[in-house]
C-alpha cells in the first residue's frame, strides 16, 4: 500500500496531472512514485496472470481567481487516458468555492508489465486543487 499527498493549493492546467508532493506511506517494488510527480507506476510483479490494484483519490477542487464559475472536473487516468467512470464533476457558483471530490477504481496490470496512473484536470479551464490524496493498494 502507498499514500501520496499534496496539501498546498496547486493550480492545474487543462489536461495536466495533479502533483503529489509528499509520500507519507511509501510504496514497495510494485508501487513507485517520485516525490513531486503526478505519476504513480504500478508494476505487475507476480507469478499469476496479473496484479490487481485499488486506487482511491480524494481532494478539494475549485475554480481559481480569474476563472469562470461553472462545471469543473478531474478523472483518474491510466497511461494518460482519463477513465470516464472515475470522473469527478462539481459546479461551483463562484470562484474559490471548494468542493470535495473522490473516485475509486480497480486496475489490472499484466504480469511483467507496468502501468502509469495519474489524476488529471478534465475541465475546460484550470482548477485549484487542495488536500489531494491518492491511496494505491495492491489487492491481488
Amino acid at each position: 500500500m502507498a499514500e501520496y499527498t499534496a496539501n498546498a493549493i496547486q493550480t492545474v492546467a487543462v489536461n495536466q496531472d495533479i502533483l503529489f508532493t509528499d509520500d507519507p506511506v511509501r510504496g514497495n517494488n510494485s508501487i513507485m512514485h517520485r516525490e513531486g510527480s503526478g505519476l504513480v507506476t504500478l508494476r505487475g510483479i507476480t507469478c499469476q496472470c496479473k496484479a490487481r490494484f485499488r486506487i482511491f483519490f480524494g481532494a478539494n477542487i475549485a475554480v481559481p481567481e480569474g476563472g469562470t464559475a461553472g462545471a469543473i472536473s478531474a478523472s483518474i487516468a491510466i497511461s494518460g487516458e482519463a477513465i470516464p467512470t472515475s470522473s469527478m464533476i462539481v459546479t461551483p457558483a463562484a470562484v474559490d468555492e471548494y468542493f470535495n471530490v473522490s473516485a475509486s477504481l480497480f486496475i489490472d496490470v499484466p504480469a511483467g508489465c507496468c502501468t502509469n496512473i495519474s489524476v488529471k484536470n478534465t475541465s475546460d479551464q484550470a482548477i485549484n486543487v487542495q488536500n489531494a490524496n491518492i491511496i494505491v493498494e495492491r489487492v491481488a
